[in-house]
């Protein structure tokens, strides 16, 4: 009996440090993650960022110490910008620099526009602010202005309405599509129907041209050079640069 208990204990013993081995090989072969400051970590094997970082936007010493963003630094000196797809939170954003500004003083406001369109209703918010608001608003399209983008570049104060040499600019039809009962689909195609008729009696007023003409000529995508846009009445003037008329422009071809 005292011989079975000894071998017992043997067993034992040997199945305790049998156990505690295998788990010191365990506890060894976890990965211990090392501080970040760590020295030995090459930063270039880094995990990459989930999100792509957004881009810095330069820091302009105002000359009393502090610090303003471009952005701010161009809304200090009254210039804003339509930049992008118009929607309900870039018209939030467009309105209350307007609004802000035209509560300041009373001089001229400049808007820069380089934007493919957007919603109907957005665009409409910024053009009654601009119409609502004392101060002139100049408007200076850079890139594209298009469908409701040059429906705001033409609604900038007349003699104040421009373009670089090489924007494009097209205006057309609202587009807008209805689904549904046959009623609700009657009644969203007389509401773009007479949302159409009002833009275009606005752009009526805003290039001389008859809205007879308008309806014709937006009844599909109409580009234009900013010389033809000059000419048609969407804006006053053509900024030159200095490529520009240096270098002549190629005719478009015919379809």
């Amino acid at each position: 009996a005292d011989g079975l208990a000894s071998s017992g204990a043997v067993l034992g013993a040997c199945c305790a440090a049998a156990a505690a081995a295998a788990g010191a090989r365990r506890v060894s072969r976890r990965r211990v993650p090392r501080a970040a400051e760590d020295p030995e970590i090459d930063p270039r094997r880094s995990d990459p960022p989930s999100e792509v970082p957004p881009v810095r936007m330069p820091m302009i010493d105002t000359g009393t110490g502090d610090k303003l963003d471009v952005m701010s630094k161009l809304l200090q000196d009254r210039i804003i910008i339509l930049g992008g797809e118009v929607k309900d939170e870039m018209a939030q954003v467009l309105v209350a620099q307007m609004l802000y500004l035209a509560n300041e003083s009373t001089e001229d406001i400049t808007m820069y526009i380089n934007s493919p369109g957007g919603s109907v209703s957005a665009g409409m918010a910024i053009f009654d602010t601009m119409q609502f608001i004392p101060c002139d608003v100049n408007t200076v399209c850079f890139g594209m202005a298009a469908s409701m983008g040059s429906f705001l570049l033409s609604a900038g104060t007349k003699g104040k309405r421009k373009a670089l040499p090489n924007a494009r600019i097209m205006i057309h039809q609202p587009l807008g599509g209805a689904q549904g009962q046959a009623t609700d689909v009657r009644i969203q195609a007389r509401e773009i129907l007479h949302m159409r008729e009002i833009l275009n009696m606005h752009l009526a007023d805003a290039t001389g041209q008859t809205s007879e003409q308008i309806e014709k000529d937006c009844d599909r995508d109409n580009f234009m050079t900013p010389e033809e846009a000059k000419v048609y009445g969407l804006i006053d003037e053509v900024i030159p640069t200095k490529s520009w008329p240096r270098i002549a422009k190629p005719a478009r071809p015919a379809l």
